[in-house]
């Protein structure tokens, strides 16, 4: 398989992506869909007000904001903002205005609560 490369992504050519549904206001574009056990990258389009419940990272995810901000218990990230959430780190996600963010993970998360 040839290496992937997605010109201009970090520079808004995540506008021209075709996004499906992920979570309540969140969509999704798969730049790589890993399964149980590997590794996936993905750009996430959240809607004002949209998040994600508390959970736990069984590996390592490595969060990009593309534009907007993105916000967990431990602070607040602006577009630029490059946020590694190691194993066994906790956290709920949101945004009060909406946020797209180039993310990856070695393992799917595990939830601790269903709701924010």
């Amino acid at each position: 398989m040839p290496n992937l490369s997605f010109a201009g992504l970090i520079n808004g050519g995540w506008r021209d992506l075709a996004f499906e549904h992920f979570r309540d206001g969140i969509g999704v574009h798969w730049l790589l869909k890993g399964g149980p056990v590997e590794p996936s990258v993905a750009v996430l389009k959240y809607q004002p007000g949209a998040g994600v419940p508390r959970h736990r990272h069984a590996g390592l995810e490595t969060i990009v904001v593309l534009e907007g901000i993105q916000s967990d218990e431990n602070g607040d990230y602006a577009a630029g903002s490059v946020v590694l959430n190691p194993v066994g780190t906790e956290h709920s996600v949101w945004t009060e205005n909406g946020c797209v963010v180039l993310i990856q993970w070695d393992l799917p998360v595990i939830f601790v609560r269903e709701t924010i």
